[in-house]
């Protein structure tokens, strides 16, 4: 709890990193692992302590494209949302690497929004900082080429796992852009000729002209 508490002095005030502590509930993931799924209720907020989390949402015709990425002490806007509407979840939240979040149960979440400034401050940021990942996602769908998207989404999937050798197949890829394996497969091929990136299987290892 130490750990916490000197990760979080930075955030919020004492009495409500006591309130964390007292009412959260430390969870762990494993890679891969679903922590919030589509249509199931949402009854927490996650804090991220250690980890990363892969955020997606799907359309109608089930297809799934990715809206954002959680790391550390951030938070998912979406899931306050849903909690404080007691709607079922919209999203789908996957580990990315082992994670470790501390839930906040859904009842405390309005309260606190009066009790400490420091959490208003970090739940209006939260969605702030979501609200313009989502313009920068609408913006590259509708203005970027699919290869500058590819070469994006490698570059977001290097910096998070902080790896240049990213273990994804080409089906995962185009899974999570809404797109099909033929299209992915025919890029990275592209980038492979122009030396950008190293082809094996179900790995992507970028290369330093990437």
């Amino acid at each position: 709890m130490n750990d916490i508490k000197a990760k979080f002095s930075s955030i919020f005030e004492k009495k409500l990193i006591d309130e964390i502590i007292e009412v959260g509930e430390i969870r762990s993931f494993k890679e891969g692992e679903i922590i919030m799924d589509y249509g199931k209720p949402v009854r927490f907020m996650p804090i991220i302590i250690s980890g990363t989390l892969r955020v997606m949402r799907k359309d109608e015709e089930d297809r799934e494209i990715i809206l954002y990425y959680l790391s550390n002490n951030e938070s998912c806007a979406m899931a306050y949302a849903c909690c404080m509407e007691a709607k079922k979840s919209e999203i789908k939240a996957i580990a990315e690497d082992n994670v470790e979040l501390i839930a906040i149960p859904h009842n405390k979440l309005d309260e606190w929004l009066v009790k400490y400034p420091s959490w208003k401050s970090y739940i209006f940021s939260s969605f702030t900082q979501r609200f313009n990942e989502l313009l920068k996602s609408l913006e590259s769908i509708a203005f970027q080429k699919f290869d500058e998207r590819l070469i994006k989404y490698l570059k977001a999937k290097a910096k998070v796992t902080g790896k240049n050798a990213i273990q994804l197949s080409h089906k995962q890829i185009a899974e999570e852009m809404g797109t099909s394996r033929v299209v992915i497969s025919r890029l990275l091929k592209q980038l492979e000729n122009d030396k950008k990136l190293v082809l094996y299987r179900n790995e992507i290892k970028l290369l330093s002209s990437f």
